[in-house]
């Protein structure tokens, strides 16, 4: 990277066990065991105060996880934002390409391989799974974002939503994408119990975390915690979309 050229700023913001905005340019490589030739961020972890890990990762062509990624009661999920993937899972071997993802269940793990001669740039993610008595637990989900539906978000039609995994309620979460045209918004600022971790995919946006109105865009990674205000407007000439987690089906712990 060599000398700065410039001041040193960032428009990263954090606020522990409420929100952060996490901007790529300040992002470091994190070390993974059983991780080969990849380059990983961290970028929601309980330190943080979510109550899952996230991580944005690029992986060379011939990368890998040498080790299961996931099991003994922890759930995963990947999205492919680039490139793409080989997943083995319980013996069977997934194929992913670009805007292509997998759940894994709490019980199986996963490998993730690179052998293409490109670099993959994809989503990880993993969080501890919430049992109920009387419920099955989850199954394996592969598919690819092409594929799926495309709904009006709130019956408006310049913002739309894609939801990648069932609703059952053996899933205590889901990923989706949300998609608003230019100057399209949330109805109203959100308050909820759900947490996020979302990755921006496309455009510009005004975002409220907290009822503090920030700017983000492309590449931008955003943490939104319980009941912390929030809500998004598009900006620019291109819609403004990102792909986010969201905890469901689950009664709060006392």
């Amino acid at each position: 990277m060599g000398y700065r050229n410039d001041l040193l700023s960032s428009r990263s913001i954090i606020r522990h066990g409420s929100y952060a905005l996490i901007t790529p340019e300040g992002l470091v490589n994190n070390i993974i065991p059983h991780f080969e030739k990849c380059t990983i961020s961290v970028v929601a972890s309980p330190k943080l105060g979510a109550s899952f890990v996230q991580y944005l990762v690029e992986m060379e062509a011939g990368g890998r996880n040498t080790k299961g990624f996931g099991g003994n009661g922890i759930e995963t999920f990947l999205y492919v934002v680039k490139g793409s993937l080989d997943v083995l899972i319980d013996g069977t071997k997934y194929e992913l390409t670009e805007e292509g993802y997998i759940f894994c269940p709490p019980s199986l793990s996963m490998i993730i391989e690179n052998n293409s001669n490109e670099s993959a740039k994809f989503v990880l993610y993993k969080q501890r799974y919430v049992p109920v008595e009387g419920i099955k637990e989850p199954w394996v989900v592969c598919n690819n974002v092409k594929n799926l539906e495309v709904v009006n978000y709130d019956d408006m039609e310049d913002v739309t939503i894609v939801d990648f995994l069932p609703k059952d309620m053996s899933f205590d979460m889901n990923f989706h994408i949300l998609t608003f045209q230019p100057g399209g918004s949330h109805p109203f600022i959100e308050t909820h119990v759900q947490e996020h971790g979302a990755y921006l995919l496309t455009g510009e946006g005004m975002y409220n975390l907290d009822n503090n109105w920030v700017s983000v865009k492309k590449g931008d990674f955003i943490w939104m915690g319980p009941f912390v205000q929030q809500a998004t407007y598009a900006i620019g000439y291109e819609p403004f979309s990102y792909v986010y987690s969201k905890d469901c089906n689950r009664d709060p712990e006392i």
